[in-house]
C-alpha cells in the first residue's frame, strides 16, 4: 500500500494545527506528524484527491499552505517515523515508546508500539487524552470494545489494566496488520482484532467502549453502539474537536447516556458518557 505525503505550512499556532487535522482527519487521512510551523499529512495513494485538498487549504485562506506533495512507499514509512518518534509519558504511569527506545524505569505501564502507518502513537491529544481517562478507570475482568483501533494501543492498554476480552475493529487493513503486531510486541494474547466497522461488531455487550475516530462517524455510529452496552457501561468518545462536543451529547443524550467528564488538549476533547440502563 502506497501513501502521498502531504506538507503543509501552518502559523505557530497549535489550535490551528488542530482544527486543520480535525478537516483532513473528515477527508480521509489518517496519519500526522507536526512541529511548530507544520504539519504532515498521509492519505493512501487510492484516496488522494487534489480537488478536496485545495478546498481544504482555501478554507482556511492565508493561514496555511501546502508545501510538498510526495509519494511515500510503504517501505520508507518506518524509516520516517522512527526520524521523528520520541516516547510519550502520560501522568508519570504510561509510557508510549517504540521498540528502538529504552524502557523508562518506575513506570506502570509500558506501552511498545512499532510506529508504522496507522493512527495512534499517543503524540496525537486524542489519544493521549483516552489513555489519560483510561488510567482513572478499573479494566479488571471487563468486556472491552475499541473502535477505530488504529496501531491497538488503547486496546493494548486495557488488556494491561486487566480486561478480560477485547475486540478492537478498524476499517484499515494496514492498521489491522499492526495491531495484531503491537499486540505481540506487548506479549497481549486477548485482543480480537477485526477488519470491518460498526456493521462489524460481534453479538456480545460490553463494560467499556472506547470510540477514538472522528465527528461524523461518531454521531452516525452511537446507535449502534449501544446495542452493545453491558447495562451502565462506560463509552469514551474521542476524535472530535471541543466545538463539536455538545452537538456529540446531545446525540448520546437520545440514547440516556449522560456525559460524566470530558479533558481537553489543544481543543481535543475525549469524552466519557455513562450508558444503558
Amino acid at each position: 500500500m502506497n501513501y502521498k505525503e502531504v506538507i503543509i505550512r501552518v502559523s505557530n499556532d497549535a489550535t490551528m494545527r488542530g482544527k486543520l487535522i480535525a478537516v483532513l482527519l473528515e477527508a480521509g487521512y489518517d496519519s500526522f506528524m507536526e512541529d511548530d510551523t507544520s504539519v504532515s499529512a498521509y492519505i493512501e495513494t487510492a484516496l488522494f484527491d487534489e480537488n478536496t485538498l485545495g478546498k481544504v487549504i482555501n478554507d482556511f485562506k492565508e493561514d496555511v499552505e501546502v508545501n510538498k506533495i510526495q509519494d511515500l512507499p510503504e517501505q520508507n514509512w518506518n524509516a520516517v517515523w522512527e526520524s521523528n518518534y520520541e516516547p510519550v509519558v502520560i501522568d508519570d504511569q504510561c509510557v508510549v515508546r517504540a521498540p528502538f527506545h529504552q524502557k523508562p524505569e518506575n513506570i506502570t505501564f509500558d506501552i511498545i508500539i512499532q510506529p508504522k502507518m496507522s493512527f495512534g502513537t499517543a503524540h496525537h491529544e486524542t489519544t493521549y487524552l483516552m489513555l489519560q481517562m483510561m488510567l482513572e478507570d478499573d479494566f479488571n475482568k471487563k468486556q472491552v470494545l475499541d473502535m477505530g483501533s488504529g496501531t491497538g494501543i488503547l486496546a493494548i492498554f486495557a488488556a494491561m489494566k486487566g480486561a478480560q476480552n477485547i475486540v478492537a475493529i478498524d476499517n484499515d487493513e494496514w492498521a489491522f496488520k499492526n495491531a495484531v503486531e503491537n499486540a505481540q510486541l506487548n506479549d497481549i494474547r486477548n485482543i480480537e482484532f477485526i477488519l470491518g466497522d460498526a456493521a462489524s461488531v460481534p453479538d456480545k455487550k460490553f463494560d467499556f467502549i472506547l470510540a477514538n475516530i472522528n465527528r461524523n462517524i461518531l454521531l452516525e455510529d452511537i446507535s449502534k453502539y449501544n446495542l452493545h452496552l453491558m447495562g451502565h457501561s462506560i463509552v469514551y468518545l474521542s476524535g472530535f474537536y471541543e466545538n463539536d462536543l455538545q452537538m456529540l451529547k446531545d446525540e448520546a443524550g437520545k440514547y440516556g447516556w449522560t456525559l460524566q467528564g470530558y479533558r481537553v488538549r489543544n481543543q481535543w476533547v475525549a469524552a466519557r458518557f455513562l450508558a444503558g440502563s
